[in-house]
């Protein structure tokens, strides 16, 4: 199956670009942590317009604790002062990369944020908080978790697609990074119910909201 950048990761990406838009002297680094075929998606945040991408090659699935020490190890090498990751993953909603990260780190953190401006050596944003918004300053170096609002991830373009195949992809290997998962997967599935697949004549509608009501409480048990 195809692998794509996850949508929350989107806005990390279009984020960081905006930033680099406003002082060229910023470097935009992608990273991905899985099998070979996260090249593809890396090659699309390429042609986004990020300027290198890092893809550290394991086969293994790893959980967010152990992926978290990957990233750390990486922000060190690359002297980051920033670092953007989707507040959760669309296939995983564990919600923890990005705290794991910064607690590695010792950084501080923001999470779920929608909206941020940079200012010097200083981010200013909002985010979602249990009792609503909040206004939030931080000073780098520190993680953001990004989510829908923050901003509208570009499209690709022909040229850019292009110039992504001339862009640096470094390939590491995870053993370089002496991962230690804590959790190990065992297996996955997807749980499946049959359908009943009965029709209600509707004819009768006193008949057919009475049968349709022993269904649900006799048969479904959902009333």
């Amino acid at each position: 199956s195809k692998l794509v950048v996850d949508t929350m990761d989107e806005y990390g990406v279009e984020a960081a670009l905006r930033l680099r838009e406003a002082d060229p002297e910023i470097e935009v680094v992608v990273l991905a942590v899985g099998p070979l075929r996260c090249e593809e998606a890396l090659r699309t945040t390429l042609g986004m317009g990020a300027d290198r991408a890092i893809l550290v090659e394991t086969d293994e699935q790893l959980d967010v604790i152990a992926t978290s020490s990957v990233v750390a190890a990486v922000a060190k090498e690359a002297t980051v002062d920033l670092i953007f990751c989707g507040g959760q993953q669309a296939d995983w909603d564990s919600h923890g990369l990005g705290p794991a990260t910064a607690e590695r780190l010792g950084w501080p953190q923001a999470t779920w944020t929608n909206a941020i401006v940079f200012e010097g050596s200083q981010l200013t944003g909002k985010h979602d908080v249990d009792s609503g918004s909040e206004t939030f300053t931080v000073t780098l170096p520190c993680v953001i978790t990004t989510q829908q609002g923050l901003n509208e991830p570009r499209y690709l373009t022909l040229p850019n697609i292009l110039k992504a195949k001339r862009k640096e992809l470094r390939r590491d290997s995870l053993i370089a990074y002496a991962v230690q998962p804590k959790l190990t997967y065992l297996s996955a599935k997807v749980e499946m119910k049959e359908r009943r697949r009965k029709v209600v004549d509707g004819k009768n509608a006193a008949e057919a909201a009475q049968q349709l009501t022993n269904l649900l409480r006799n048969e479904a048990r959902i009333i």
